[in-house]
């Protein structure tokens, strides 16, 4: 899916959110400046969560209350990128307990695979353009709902 503009993207968060249930599980992969920040800003945006959506990066993981009039489920947004190949620190999370009540939204989530086998990766792609590709591959539950 091309996302030629930021708007593209925070719409494309949107419309993953409107999919989203509680103890699902998106990972969100690309290069520096791919858009994963913004995408997860469209997620918390189409869940109407409390606070203001930024790069988790120095704290590794922030929690979004359902806001009054968003659709109850709260955001768990994570940045693994200091996390580099130290996954133990991401057990450390206990991110598995919130795969219960609240969508779990991960940045540069390729080790949140050991999470949950049924998750949505997204991986975007920077052209030269500065527009985005987003590649998306579901699995588990998420082959039936996804489509494109």
């Amino acid at each position: 899916m091309e996302l030629l503009t930021e708007t593209d993207t925070l719409r494309f968060g949107r419309r993953i959110a409107e999919l989203l249930e509680p103890g699902d599980l998106v990972l969100l992969t690309g290069p520096l400046g791919a858009g994963k920040t913004v995408l997860a800003k469209g997620i918390a945006e189409g869940l109407g969560v409390e606070g203001r959506v930024s790069s988790p990066t120095f704290i590794i993981a922030r929690e979004h209350r359902p806001a009054e009039g968003g659709r109850g489920i709260p955001l768990v947004h994570v940045d693994a990128y200091r996390l580099g190949d130290d996954f133990a620190q991401l057990d450390d999370l206990d991110l598995d307990t919130e795969l219960v009540e609240a969508a779990v939204v991960i940045e540069w989530g390729e080790p949140g695979t050991r999470l949950s086998e049924d998750h949505l990766l997204v991986n975007l792609i920077r052209r030269a353009d500065d527009s985005r590709l987003a590649e998306v591959t579901p699995s588990g539950s998420w082959e039936k709902r996804w489509s494109t």
